[in-house]
């Protein structure tokens, strides 16, 4: 017979486990009603690759405290979902006189395939991606998920730096995605942590996603990411292959993030990111780099606010102040060190017209000063709007950007000119 001391204690564990184990239930079920809102809204709502992102999460979260609950821990888990998207793009260019007085072009833009979901405990997410002039992996990693609160993520992943998942609302992404400040993709190992308010992400990039400076690519250029390839000597044109191949090798990156919510629903994120590699040639040592920014995320009813500020250096062994980037296959240049600055504001709108369920209206800029080499500030204004209608998900964007890629200029020469571009992407998501 137990003592009263021991009969006790058993009766408060026993009870203390009933509540967890309910509390873990409840968990379970709101999980799964939250995934069941996203589903929804992947044909609803605006940024189809934002809801996947966040879907992903909540669905690895599901299955982390499947896990842990003992009647769920003999059901198997093994899934892989495949989906992907076919897109097509409409461009009137004022910069391109052969493509005014064709009133525009119409071509391909993307077919993408997309595989994501686990096997036994470990997870997976891979991305393929076909243009008309390349192919590429978007990203490819595994990763395992180690209780409710901690990830980890091996492979080709995305950079935790800024605003997550995009520091946009439009197709063209901001001025930093050409710097590799935005949905940029390197292979590494990344480790991640959300418990509440809190997010912290961890990560060692070995080298971007092509191998680094010796990679075995036949092109370098041939990536969805921008990344550095090479040293941009004083003569060598903007888009030339660059004299002195590059690579960006063993950096380490580091974001917070605390998010404040009101019972409204509204909520601010405010971040720290951190960075720092070095930099490497076909020889050995070559220099190092670092960034930096501090943003602000903020959903407020129907609108979203974007604030961010950056700073970058690449310190060269030469001095070099360009470097050479590439991408899309081709080469561009960016100056090696500069600031950037970005304020963006959308508002999201649900509808009832026929097929169309939301629009998301959205103005979007960019600033990137302080040049280095004396390079002129380049500018970036995005107007736009994205429908959603079933599957399909479109971007109406006017672009306004002087020494902007893409809209008739590069960050790495001076134009003297101020463009404009009236973009239609189409995508069919699945």
């Amino acid at each position: 017979m137990k003592t009263p001391c021991v009969a006790l204690t058993l009766c408060v564990a026993l009870t203390a486990h009933g509540t967890e184990k309910e509390a873990l239930r409840e968990e379970l079920e709101a999980l799964k009603a939250r995934i069941a809102q996203l589903e929804k809204k992947l044909n609803d709502d605006g940024q189809p690759d934002m809801v996947e992102e966040e879907l992903d999460e909540v669905r690895t979260a599901y299955e982390a405290d499947q896990a842990l609950e003992p009647e769920t821990q003999s059901v198997s888990q093994d899934r892989i979902d495949v989906g992907g998207a076919v897109r097509f793009q409409y461009s009137f260019e004022d910069y391109v006189p052969a493509n005014r007085d064709r009133a525009g072009d119409l071509d391909l833009d993307t077919i993408r395939i997309n595989f994501d979901g686990r096997i036994a405990d470990v997870l997976l997410s891979a991305e393929l991606r076909y243009y008309q002039y390349m192919e590429v992996v978007h990203h490819a990693w595994v990763g395992y998920q180690f209780d409710k609160h901690w990830q980890g993520q091996v492979g080709i992943t995305k950079v935790p730096f800024g605003v997550l998942p995009y520091n946009s609302h439009n197709f063209f992404f901001d001025t930093g995605y050409y710097v590799g400040l935005e949905d940029d993709y390197d292979a590494g190992a990344k480790l991640l942590y959300e418990n509440g308010p809190w997010d912290i992400r961890l990560a060692f990039f070995k080298n971007d996603e092509l191998g680094g400076v010796d990679g075995y690519v036949s092109d370098r250029s041939d990536r969805y990411s921008y990344d550095i390839v090479g040293e941009r000597g004083p003569a060598e044109g903007a888009f030339a292959a660059p004299s002195r191949r590059l690579g960006e090798g063993n950096t380490i990156v580091g974001r917070l993030a605390h998010t404040w919510e009101n019972t409204d629903g509204d909520s601010t994120e405010l971040g720290l990111s951190l960075l720092r590699g070095e930099i490497y040639d076909v020889d050995g040592s070559a220099g190092d780099y670092r960034a930096g920014a501090v943003h602000i995320n903020g959903n407020y009813g129907r609108w979203n606010l974007q604030l961010q500020a950056a700073r970058y250096e690449y310190d060269l062994d030469t001095g070099a102040e360009r470097l050479a980037v590439g991408a899309y296959a081709f080469f561009d240049t960016i100056p090696a060190e500069a600031e950037l600055y970005t304020a963006n504001l959308a508002y999201n709108l649900p509808v009832d017209w026929g097929p169309v369920t939301d629009l998301t209206f959205y103005s979007d800029n960019s600033l990137l000063t302080g040049k280095s080499a004396g390079l002129d500030d380049t500018t970036m204004n995005i107007l736009g709007v994205a429908v959603a209608a079933g599957g399909l998900y479109t971007y109406f964007d006017l672009v306004s950007a002087e020494n902007q890629p893409f809209i008739g200029g590069t960050l790495g020469a001076n134009s003297g000119e101020r463009n404009t571009r009236f973009n239609v992407n189409v995508g069919y998501y699945f």
